[in-house]
């Protein structure tokens, strides 16, 4: 099984399970798992490739990455204004602790608690946004603070203790319940002292509906009140997060220097230009300039992108990821982004909703060098951008599959008894052993390089007209386009699978994913709230209803367990055509109320005694619910006199705690 997060317009998609592919004899002796707490696994992938890179290509990598790792505090005050004070705190107390740490077990908790909250950079919970539940004792806690010397102990402990022992101080990071102020209920940094109303008056005033290139209002912005005013305050050089953005800028303009060519070195120009200035039509001019950059192998997004902590879905949480092009890999990808225009003419939804030209798509699978912000620890296995819908219309859009990340997944999950527990049919556990890993690639593959990119808005509808509910219904749109090709007799016809019953292996994956093993994410008596999850679910559950008069779908029972059964193939791939027409016109139309009763109907409600089910079978599984990575380390070779770097060397040999612990002694530009 594999666990899909997804996020708003179409930038990222995460395996946080993958099962049925062996390990190979090149990876065998690498060690994977570095860590196992809580509901988390932590891995390392390889950057296979790098050593070969020329010396250039290396130090522009470099560079960077170091601009990647320099905006990490940003994030963590993103999620949360007390994040970055309370990690401080946390790391002290860690480094100062005087007792037994093999035998105390309140330290063990304490440590549990910490790396919970280095993987969700912040206090809360990266995937269900709930805030994390310490073990230790409030006594332990108070203790370690008086040990600690005067000069780091916070003065304002008492908030911070409240933070981490009340269960009710900002409990949700992100709230997504209909009928709540979804501001005034989340815990993210993103708003201060302001309403969903106030907030929401306050961008439909400055929004023209007859300006067909709108920037992304509020991408780059914290909202809150002036003398009573609505105003906003930019991330930028000399605005908020400016020690860490000018750190991002310095390294920046030295990766310039080892820019490919002259398009290359324009991308990073314009990039540092928007963060200078703030200015979101900057952004939009480094986004064009972004998207025609395909002749360079190395390639990196790094800024305020993904809209999905925020509960009105529109300030970027920021993030970076540096990667290099995969030659072999990339022919996959290639022959499907040349082939965007029949899909896109073939599509199940109505013309009046398609693209009647679709532009500048273009894919390639790509090694991660590093990943950072918001794509770390828990990272993308695909990115499709921009985001913004007249760019993507006008300019098309660039979509990568990171096959060293799933590759990384792939590994660690060899023989984990997935398989056996959920999939009863020996024949379908044989497809699925013998296709899963190629339609998970191909799934990613058109989910982001078609999926996100088909489709258009009809004129003058408002980008953010689905509001709390874009990101789920985005998803599900760019789930589905995939779903419903993955079956198409096209991908034999080019050569990208060799046999018509390969897709039911991924059919059958996500269905059981959607309706059933997703669960065990959940706590007892919660709905699900988070939106990729919320997508999954969305899709499962309407095939399972639509066709339950001709049992498309239907659950049965062994010895008391439940297990999935899809009888007719050809009619839930119709299914899924059927779903993906009227997502595709919600979307278009910006219809809110029916995407919201969509949303509402079918993603959100649990069956509490299935639910149980589910939490049991997997409590006798060894599988963490969710995995992560830490980053390779970059060192930089200087010349006999120490003064020009003339290679970077890589390595693997960084524990968990050791890298974040690191990071937050040489990365913490923000530290509070």
């Amino acid at each position: 099984m594999s666990v899909l997060k997804t996020t708003v317009m179409g930038a990222a998609l995460t395996i946080s399970i993958s099962t049925n592919v062996m390990a190979s004899d090149s990876n065998k002796d690498f060690d994977y798992v570095v860590d196992r707490f809580a509901d988390v696994e932590v891995l390392r992938y390889k950057v296979p490739g790098f050593e070969e890179l020329s010396p250039d290509r290396k130090k522009l990598i470099y560079y960077l990455t170091e601009a990647a790792i320099s905006g990490r505090d940003i994030l963590w005050d993103q999620n949360n204004k007390y994040n970055l004070q309370l990690r401080s705190l946390l790391e002290d107390i860690y480094a100062n602790y005087k007792g037994d740490r093999m035998a105390d077990k309140e330290f063990k908790a304490f440590v549990k608690y910490l790396k919970q909250v280095w993987f969700g950079n912040g206090i809360h919970h990266h995937y269900s946004m709930d805030k994390f539940v310490p073990e230790f004792s409030r006594e332990f806690f108070d203790a370690q603070v008086k040990a600690l010397p005067d000069d780091r102990k916070p003065e304002n402990i008492d908030v911070l203790t409240r933070v981490i022992f009340d269960p009710a101080f900002m409990a949700k990071k992100v709230n997504q319940a209909e009928g709540q102020d979804l501001i005034a209920t989340s815990a993210t940094n993103l708003y201060d002292g302001v309403t969903q109303k106030e907030v929401e008056d306050y961008y439909a005033a400055l929004k023209d509906t007859t300006d067909m290139t709108p920037v992304s209002y509020g991408l780059n912005t914290r909202v809150t009140k002036e003398g009573g005013k609505v105003v906003e305050q930019t991330y930028k050089v000399g605005g908020l997060y400016s020690k860490a953005i000018e750190r991002i800028v310095d390294n920046l303009r030295k990766a310039a220097l080892y820019a490919e060519n002259d398009t290359q070195r324009s991308v990073i120009n314009k990039l540092i230009e928007y963060y200078t200035t703030g200015d979101l039509k900057a952004f939009d001019d480094y986004s064009i300039l972004w998207v025609g950059d395909t002749g360079s192998r190395v390639d990196f997004i790094n800024g305020f992108i993904e809209s999905y902590d925020d509960p009105l879905g529109m300030t970027g949480n920021w993030e970076s990821i540096v990667n290099f092009k995969n030659l072999d890999a990339s022919h996959r990808t290639e022959v499907i982004s040349g082939n965007a225009q029949w899909f896109e003419c073939n599509s199940p939804v109505d013309p009046r909703f398609r693209k009647e030209e679709v532009k500048g798509v273009t894919a390639k699978v790509i090694t991660a060098a590093i990943l950072a912000g918001d794509a770390y620890p828990s990272t993308p296995i695909g990115i499709n951008l921009p985001n913004a819908n007249w760019i993507r219309a006008a300019h098309g859009s660039k979509s990568v599959t990171i096959e060293n990340i799933t590759q990384a997944y792939d590994e660690a999950s060899h023989g984990n008894g997935f398989n056996e527990e959920f999939v009863p049919d020996t024949a379908m556990r044989e497809l699925m052993d013998k296709y899963l890993f190629i339609t998970d690639n191909l799934h990613t593959d058109l989910h982001e390089c078609l999926g996100h990119a088909s489709g258009r808005l009809l004129p003058g509808v408002d980008p953010d007209a689905l509001k709390a509910h874009g990101s789920t219904l985005e998803e599900a749109r760019a789930d589905l386009f995939a779903l419903y090709y993955l079956a198409d007799p096209k991908l034999i016809e080019l050569g990208l699978i060799d046999s018509p019953e390969a897709y039911k292996a991924q059919y059958y994956k996500y269905i059981l994913n959607g309706l059933m093993t997703q669960l065990m994410r959940i706590e007892p008596g919660k709905d699900v709230e988070e939106a990729h999850m919320r997508n999954r679910k969305l899709i499962s559950e309407w095939a399972l209803e639509k066709g339950a008069p001709e049992k498309v779908i239907e659950y049965y029972t062994i010895d008391g367990k439940t297990y999935l059964r899809i009888n007719d193939y050809e009619r839930l791939r119709q299914l899924f055509g059927q779903l993906l027409g009227e997502i595709q016109r919600i979307k278009s139309e910006g219809d809110y109320e029916a995407g919201r009763d969509m949303v509402e109907a079918y993603a959100v409600k649990v069956d509490p005694k299935l639910h149980r089910e589910i939490i049991d079978r997997y409590s006798h599984l060894d599988i963490a619910p969710y995995r992560g990575f830490v980053n390779p380390r970059y060192t930089p070779v200087y010349n006999a006199d120490n003064t020009e770097i003339i290679d970077v060397n890589i390595s693997y040999d960084e524990d968990y705690i050791g890298q974040m612990q690191r990071y937050s002694k040489e990365y913490s530009s923000l530290s509070k």
